[in-house]
């Protein structure tokens, strides 16, 4: 058996030496590897080439898309070219398609590029792609974590198969860190792992892999003597948090984020630090909080304080901008601001009665004077006919029907007395007065 320091003695990461060399190997993403996918396909050296297609892979970090790419560049017989989007310019792609026509043309030989965070790209970048893509010179495997639907242009979405990847579950967390444990390639049995410090790295990797390879590594350098048994209290050493039991695909996900939002909305910040706190310890995908600052700060504070939705945003664009860790200190900011804030849901409950009335049928017509005047014809129909423009009066506000009839005198948005929609109330009545006729 080896020893426990002789696997850290100048060794490539633990999470390199690990990935699989072939898709038998891979964990997780079994909705992607049935027989006959396009990704077995690819790998698969018998395949025409008339099976193949470019594909974009788009889920979290660590759950194996560049291990895909390698697993299929290994097994396939195709030649294969890497680049980063975070390296590679418009320069590097014409040379790759360049040499990729000149293989397929003169050897018959097909080439899979695969492009690391595609989203990184510019649009001129990927249009690039473009011409390769199309006329077969290249079979793109592309990665990303960004939505493509918003960060790949649609000429590359349409030529390109999308493929979603999913969080490796604790299930197949814990046979790929087994694995790693008693692989050749990995610590070759020279650990044991005690059946807590299992766990805790599974919980800890939050259904990523690399992540959980990566601690696994930093705690199986710190036990001593033989045998060499990796604990709960080594793993907590090493990643410099606590243990905690949360589980982003399980109950505990939906429990925490549900604690932290009903405390903002109760007005109690410290429990809502506290239940921030686990969310970032835990390793919460950031954006996701971020998220939901932003639906509290329009659900629960709404027109109370306007100011609340642009600093949930503010700190949105924030996380994005700068990541991680220091996008804690933004997102602390926001939480401390909507949960000390007035609160309303007059807005929320305003267009959820509007919606409501909608799907029942209660609409109508629009009025005759609300209807556009401007195209040919319009005018000779009535339509604008009686409008009275609101600028042209002194106080702004017009004596005149804007709901269809069968809606007339409807109410949606009643403003609380809260914060700043207690002046809102004030002007809204003087408002509902004039547009009813009853004086200003």
């Amino acid at each position: 058996m080896t020893s426990a320091s002789a696997l850290f003695q100048g060794q490539t990461p633990l999470a390199v030496r690990m990935r699989p060399v072939s898709l038998a190997e891979v964990a997780g993403q079994q909705h992607l590897l049935r027989r006959g996918s396009p990704l077995v396909a690819l790998a698969d050296p018998d395949a025409g080439a008339t099976r193949a297609v470019s594909v974009i892979l788009w889920g979290p970090p660590g759950t194996g898309k560049t291990t895909l790419a390698q697993a299929i560049a290994r097994t396939s017989g195709r030649r294969f070219v890497e680049l980063s989007a975070v390296t590679a310019g418009v320069k590097d792609v014409r040379e790759v398609m360049q040499e990729a026509m000149t293989q397929r043309d003169l050897y018959g030989i097909s080439t899979i590029l695969f492009l690391d965070e595609i989203h990184r790209f510019t649009k001129a970048q990927q249009d690039a792609l473009l011409p390769g893509v199309e006329n077969g010179w290249v079979i793109l495997i592309a990665a990303t974590t960004e939505n493509p639907s918003f960060s790949v242009i649609s000429p590359l979405l349409s030529r390109s198969l999308l493929l979603t990847l999913q969080p490796l579950t604790d299930d197949d967390l814990g046979r790929l860190i087994d694995r790693a444990v008693s692989d050749p390639r990995g610590l070759s049995g020279a650990v044991e792992l005690a059946p807590e410090a299992r766990t805790a790295l599974v919980q800890l990797a939050s259904g990523d892999a690399r992540r959980a390879l990566t601690a696994l590594e930093a705690a199986a350098s710190m036990p001593e003597g033989e045998p060499a048994v990796v604990t709960a209290e080594h793993v907590a050493q090493a990643v410099d948090r606590a243990l905690l039991r949360y589980d982003r695909q399980g109950d505990e996900h939906y429990d925490v984020i549900s604690a932290f939002i009903k405390s903002i909305r109760g007005s109690d910040v410290d429990a809502a630090m506290h239940y921030l706190a686990r969310m970032i310890e835990a390793g919460e995908d950031p954006r996701f909080i971020a998220r939901r600052l932003v639906i509290s700060a329009a659900e629960d504070i709404g027109l109370a304080d306007p100011q609340a939705l642009q600093i949930a945003t503010a700190a949105a664009d924030a996380v994005a901008f700068i990541g991680m860790p220091e996008g804690r200190i933004p997102l602390a900011e926001a939480t401390a601001y909507l949960a000390t804030t007035a609160k309303s849901n007059a807005a929320y409950n305003a267009i959820n009665a509007a919606i409501a009335d909608v799907r029942a049928g209660g609409f109508g017509r629009v009025p005759t004077h609300l209807r556009d005047a401007h195209y040919p014809g319009a005018k000779r129909l009535g339509h604008g006919k009686g409008y009275v423009y609101p600028h042209d009066l002194e106080v702004g506000v017009a004596t005149q029907q804007y709901l269809p009839d069968e809606l007339r005198g409807r109410r949606y948005y009643e403003p609380t007395a809260r914060g700043v929609e207690r002046d809102i109330s004030t002007r809204l009545d003087k408002i509902r007065r004039i547009l009813d006729g009853d004086g200003a």
